[in-house]
Formats: C-alpha cells, sequence, structure tokens
C-alpha cells in the first residue's frame, strides 16, 4: 500500500464520520432540490412493506411503512420514461452527474440504482470516458424506504463487494447522491445479501450510521485548513469529455470555518479548482460580489453583482450563472437564487434563461442531448 493511498483512505475515514459531524452542527449538504419528478407517496395506513427483488411486497412489521419511490404522471421525459439524475465515475475519477431518461415505472430508486452497474443499462448511453461505479454483476436485491425517517435501506447482493479499494468511497458517493435526489430519500443504509453492513467488505469504510449527503462529493481541503475546524461548501466546476459534452463537476472543499457559508461559496468559485485535472472555473477575477444575503425563511439568496462583472459576455456566462446556482443551492438548503447587479434587477438573459427573475436548481443536471 503506497503513502499516496493510505493518505487517500484516511481522509476517506475521516470525512465519512468527522464531516456529518461538522455539518449536523447547523450546515447541512442537503439534498438535490431540482429533481423535477413527483415521487409517489406511501400509501396511506399501509404496513411495512418490503419489496423484495422481484417486485412482490411482504408484509414485515405493523409499526412503520416502507415502500420504494414511485413516479407518478408529472414527471418529465420522452414518452413512457422519467428523466433521473445518477452518479457515475468521469475519465478523471470525479464522481458527477448524469441525468438521462429511465423507462418509467413502479421501483424506480431500485431502477436507478441498477443504471449504476458496470456493464448494465446505462454504459451505451454514457458519455466518453464516463463508467458505472458498483461492479459488474451486482445486483439490487430490495430497496426499502422509511417514509418518516426518509430512509433507503438498499440490500445488495455478494457481488457488490468485488470492487478496487480505492473505488470504495466513490461506490458510497454515487450510490448516496444517486438516491437522495428523490424528495423522499435524506440518508441511505446499505446490506448485504440481508445483513445490514456495519463497514465496507473492501476497504471497512464505516457505516455504523445511515450515509447522508452530509458526506460531501469528491472531497478536498484548502491548502492550511483543519479538517477538525473547518466548514464544509459544495461548488460546481466545469468538465468537457473528448467529445465536446460539457458537464459539471460537484467538489466539497473544506474551507477555514466561517458562518458566513453564502460569501465564502461565491469566493471559492472564483478561487476556482484546486485540482486542474479536467476542471475549469466558470466565474474569474472579475466577478465582484457586492452583497448576498438569504431570506429569513432560508428558500432565497440574493446576489448582489458589481457593475463590472457584467461588462463583458465573458464576465458572466451562463455556465457561470448556473455555477452559482448549483453551488449556493447545494450547500445552502435554498431553493431559489435571485441575481440583481448594483441593486437592481436586470435582464442577465442568457440563451434561454432569463435571470432577472428568481431561479431555481435545474431540473436536471447534465442531462444527455437526446
Amino acid at each position: 500500500m503506497d503513502q499516496e493511498y493510505r493518505q487517500v483512505r484516511w481522509f476517506g475515514r475521516v470525512m465519512v464520520i468527522g464531516l456529518i459531524v461538522v455539518l449536523a452542527s447547523g450546515c447541512s449538504l442537503l439534498k438535490s432540490r431540482g429533481e423535477s419528478q413527483s415521487i409517489d407517496p406511501p400509501p396511506v395506513n399501509a404496513n411495512l412493506a418490503a419489496e423484495d427483488g422481484t417486485g412482490t411486497t411482504t408484509v414485515e412489521d405493523s409499526n412503520a411503512t416502507i415502500t420504494d419511490t414511485t413516479i407518478d404522471s408529472t414527471a418529465t421525459g420522452t414518452a413512457g420514461t422519467a428523466q433521473i439524475t445518477l452518479y457515475f465515475k468521469d475519465a478523471n475519477g470525479y464522481v458527477a452527474p448524469i441525468s438521462m431518461n429511465l423507462p418509467s415505472k413502479e421501483q424506480i430508486a431500485k431502477q436507478s440504482l441498477e443504471y449504476l452497474v458496470d456493464g448494465g443499462p446505462a454504459q451505451a448511453s454514457l458519455p466518453a470516458g464516463f463508467t458505472a461505479l458498483l461492479p459488474k454483476g451486482t445486483e439490487v436485491k430490495g430497496i426499502n424506504i422509511v417514509p418518516d425517517q426518509k430512509l433507503a435501506i438498499v440490500d445488495f447482493s455478494e457481488a457488490f463487494a468485488s470492487y478496487n479499494a480505492k473505488d470504495e468511497r466513490k461506490i458510497l458517493e454515487a450510490v448516496v447522491w444517486t438516491l437522495t435526489g428523490f424528495p423522499t430519500i435524506d440518508q441511505v443504509q446499505f446490506r448485504l445479501e440481508g445483513k445490514t453492513m456495519s463497514e465496507m467488505p473492501v476497504d471497512s469504510t464505516p457505516l455504523a450510521e445511515p450515509l447522508s449527503r452530509a458526506m460531501g462529493i469528491n472531497l478536498e481541503v484548502a491548502p492550511g485548513v483543519n479538517v477538525g475546524q473547518a466548514t464544509p461548501v459544495t461548488l460546481y466546476f466545469h468538465n468537457e469529455t473528448t467529445e465536446q459534452f460539457e458537464y459539471f463537476v460537484p467538489v466539497t472543499r473544506m474551507i477555514n470555518r466561517t458562518d458566513q457559508r453564502n460569501a465564502a461559496v461565491m469566493e471559492q468559485l472564483v478561487e476556482g479548482p484546486l485540482d486542474t485535472n479536467g476542471l475549469t472555473a466558470t466565474l474569474t477575477a472579475v466577478t465582484k460580489v457586492s452583497t448576498i444575503q438569504q431570506s429569513a425563511d432560508n428558500q432565497l439568496v440574493t446576489v448582489d453583482l458589481a457593475n463590472n462583472s457584467t461588462d463583458s459576455d465573458e464576465a458572466i456566462s451562463p455556465e457561470a450563472l448556473e455555477a452559482i446556482v448549483l453551488s449556493l443551492t447545494e450547500s445552502s438548503g435554498a431553493s431559489m437564487v435571485q441575481f440583481t447587479v448594483n441593486g437592481e434587477k436586470k435582464a442577465l438573459s442568457q440563451e434561454s434563461q432569463n435571470y432577472s427573475q428568481p431561479v431555481g436548481r435545474p431540473a436536471h443536471v447534465n442531462p444527455l442531448k437526446l
């Protein structure tokens, strides 16, 4: 085991445990609000139902309700499909979202995980350089949802344990971030052949508690930062495949502790990626933020840009505005972002999006072109 891998392994374990503690103290990396699909609620007065992987339902307990998520007719996508955001590994090793159309049917959460299996149904559609992270042959034997806990309990087959140790954390990120894209799921518990896992089977990442987006994604630490006294922010940077598929990559960066999280997000976006291996910044040093405020109900963040940040088309591009919206909604918990220039609402119209009005998180992150 080389020194670099030992450092990565240690960092990953510290982050799974320590980052959750940091975030629980008042700053949550909340799940994506942009998924536009509507999830059917569990049946009223239903017993605890467990889908066994074959589509049948069995009653296990009368004290709680468990059901897989299903998408109703308001979900977006082509006829007979629903567009779902899934997480894969790109050519540079980052875990990144890709939105693609899945057949619209019951057990959509289970189906989403099946698309994360190497050699599975997503393989032919993935952009160049993207790969599925779950080991080939992995079966999703069942996925149960505990509604009052917003907890997904996922049962994998034995083949799940056949991954490379260096992909262990990426697998956790892909599964957790895919499932927490559904409004009914905030946390995930892992099982292997019906038995709850206390740790991952290859490199022993602890799983004593269910995982949520509090674990972060593509973790990194800013220079000179003590992880135990840090604030996490999730930032979206730009990347592009060899076949010109452009996409955003989320990166959770540990920075010096601050209670001005939104301002820190903007500062770090301007700072750009720490690792320039394929990632590029969408904001430049000429982007100046006069003020940034969050509404009393926490649902709206208003970003006031200085006049010189709109002097040219290159200063605030559509990609930059989208990166800001993705980053602020992910790190703050807000559902909308309002842009102003010197305190005034201005068009900032780029392509089909009018940024003079509050805008929400894109319904689908990195959608495949149909």
